[in-house]
């Protein structure tokens, strides 16, 4: 039997195809977006399951839940939470929309139907902003439904040439661990946040430890990340059928560039050498930049919400710069989906794919933690590790 799971916030379905991989099945699907539902189901044609509703209707999605589902999965908006956004915090308009899913989670519980694992997915903001108060009140109110919590930073640089550091917060309720994996949090769970200094930053795992819950922490033993992936040139197309700018457009942009990278331009077009970046446009002292990176990543995806925040692409090849707006299909590989169909306008696709989770971060989250968990549980799940329930495996910060 393969394991079911409810995707809120599912945009354009990118955590669907993630877990995909392994067998799982998707048994409802919410977002307010029809734009995201549309392209969704260029993807996914079957997707009946997806509904199209405001996440405060919690009767009519309660509803719609026809089937007990092991996993819900929750990548709620980062507009209040985001630096690129106004920083609001949790309880801004968009964010907040995170208490409407708790809400229709509560629903579920008191109907004994609560999936008993849960995956919430955002940007650090979540921790670093508002003096840590937004991560405390969502990790507060994922534990009151009784939720033991691990939490961590995936940066998927790992996986795809794209700087894009995610918090994850992972939950599972008590009856679906062992017992005998409960510890005293100044031993085990501490010593095994320690040793994950790649997922754990100091801050976070500081806020962790200064954070009790009604439930408890837990620390799941995830194995080291892959080596950063520079290779940007590889997702990026050069030929002549590209949307480049005209020269105007070029010099504009170079003259919008600080003293140090118009020098670093200078060098690079005396080199003779290809060299391939991103550009984004900030406003610095009142000023419009051009700032440009080299370093084989790309910088983080934004929505297409006015020109700033689209990414550009930026070549230097044989003593000339060339320049554009980087395509919805190089937004599609740097989010670890090249074959995804593209059928909706330019700016459609380029908010859909930046909106979404990279889909390499959810294999390894899958294939490390969730599908493990369900196997164990009895599910049947294609090529995935054995979980062993040890000492080593998972420790817990319970309550004391």
């Amino acid at each position: 039997m393969r394991p079911g799971f409810l995707e809120f916030f599912a945009g354009i379905g990118l955590v669907h195809i993630g877990l995909d991989s392994s067998g799982w099945r998707c048994i409802y699907a919410n977002d307010i977006s029809e734009k995201k539902k549309e392209m969704y189901q260029h993807e996914m044609p079957d997707a009946f399951y997806y509904h199209c509703e405001d996440i405060w209707k919690t009767d009519a999605i309660v509803e719609r839940i026809k089937e007990p589902a092991l996993l819900a999965t929750a990548s709620f908006p980062c507009i209040d939470l985001s630096l690129a956004g106004n920083m609001k915090g949790i309880r801004g308009e968009h964010s907040s929309t995170f208490y409407g899913f708790v809400e229709i989670m509560r629903r579920l519980k008191n109907e004994g139907r609560m999936p008993p694992m849960l995956m919430l997915e955002n940007v650090t903001g979540l921790f670093t902003g508002n003096g840590g108060k937004d991560f405390n009140e969502v990790c507060l109110a994922a534990s009151e439904l009784g939720f033991y919590l691990d939490a961590f930073i995936i940066d998927a640089k790992h996986f795809i040439p794209q700087s894009r550091p995610r918090l994850f917060i992972l939950g599972m309720i008590e009856e679906i661990l062992p017992s005998s994996m409960i510890r005293h949090w100044e031993t085990s769970w501490w010593e095994q946040i320690q040793t994950r200094s790649e997922y754990n930053s100091p801050r976070l795992a500081t806020a962790m430890k200064n954070l009790r819950l009604p439930t408890g922490w837990i620390a799941f033993d995830l194995p080291p990340l892959p080596p950063v992936k520079r290779n940007l040139a590889s997702v990026i197309d050069l030929d002549n059928n590209q949307e480049w700018w005209d020269d105007e457009a070029v010099r504009k942009h170079l003259e919008m560039t600080s003293d140090l990278h118009r020098q670093r331009i200078t060098k690079m077009m005396d080199s003779g050498n290809l060299w391939i970046g991103t550009m984004f446009r900030r406003i610095r002292e009142g000023k419009t930049r051009a700032e440009m990176r080299f370093d084989g990543l790309a910088g983080c995806l934004r929505t297409a919400k006015g020109g700033s925040a689209k990414q550009a692409v930026i070549v230097v090849d044989s003593g000339t710069v060339k320049m554009r707006w980087m395509s919805p299909v190089e937004y599609a590989r740097l989010q670890g989906v090249p074959h995804y169909p593209i059928r909706v306008r330019r700016n459609q696709a380029l908010t859909g794919f930046a909106d979404a989770v990279c889909v390499p971060v959810i294999e390894w989250i899958d294939h490390n933690v969730l599908s493990p968990v369900a196997a164990s549980l009895g599910f049947e799940l294609e090529d995935q590790k054995p979980l062993a329930f040890n000492t080593r495996q998972l420790s817990f910060f319970g309550t004391v």
